[in-house]
């Protein structure tokens, strides 16, 4: 398993960890900093997936399958946002640009009434959203960073981009969507860390 890990060690909480202090006039969320990099926080060993063998997948409640390859995604409509980060250790970083495929473009011919999704990565992660999180222009599987391809170290050749939500729930190497009627929890929300996880709410562990 090669988990997407919130705090930057395997599994297990951190709830003393401290960040820089915030600046003053900067709109941060609640015990953020600005990080002027990209850290990369993962446990276990990186997937490197190759596009000609990637493929998307949503099921639905009952079990009913959508499926993209690589050039289906790369055909479809096109975003490009430039969106804020923040992770739960406490970083932040503006202004990150992407290219990717909004969700509601992905969704929209998906037949469901499920309420929750579960997603699923190369290399074993998993994690929870409410489905209305992934619609109205908040979210993309997104494959290009900067300009670039997206560098495996940071879930390429594909990931999950949820920028309002912790950074864990922009679930990197994204493989498969399940929605369901009832919400389950993902590997690192099964260890403690918020079903949710708004920054502005500083919703980092269970009872936030």
């Amino acid at each position: 398993m090669a988990p997407d890990s919130p705090d930057g060690r395997a599994a297990g909480l951190t709830p003393g960890f401290r960040g820089r202090p915030r600046p003053a006039g900067v709109a941060l969320p609640p015990g953020q900093y600005v990080e002027r990099g990209f850290p990369v926080l993962t446990a276990g060993t990186t997937p490197h997936v190759p596009t000609d063998r990637w493929e998307l997948t949503v099921r639905n409640e009952d079990l009913d399958t959508w499926r993209w390859s690589w050039p289906d995604l790369m055909a479809l409509p096109q975003d490009e946002p430039t969106v804020d980060l923040h992770c739960v250790t406490r970083w932040s970083k503006f202004g990150t640009r992407w290219r990717g495929v909004s969700l509601d473009v992905l969704l929209a011919d998906v037949r469901s009434s499920a309420q929750y999704a579960l997603v699923a990565c190369y290399g074993g992660y998993t994690t929870n959203l409410p489905v209305a999180d992934l619609l109205g222009g908040r979210a993309w599987v997104a494959h290009t960073y900067d300009g670039r391809p997206l560098h495996p170290e940071h879930g390429g050749p594909a990931r999950l981009l949820v920028p309002h939500l912790y950074l864990w729930k922009s679930a990197k190497w994204v493989k498969e969507i399940h929605l369901v009627r009832d919400d389950q929890r993902g590997f690192w929300e099964r260890y403690g860390y918020h079903d949710y996880g708004d920054p502005w709410r500083e919703q980092r562990y269970q009872g936030d």
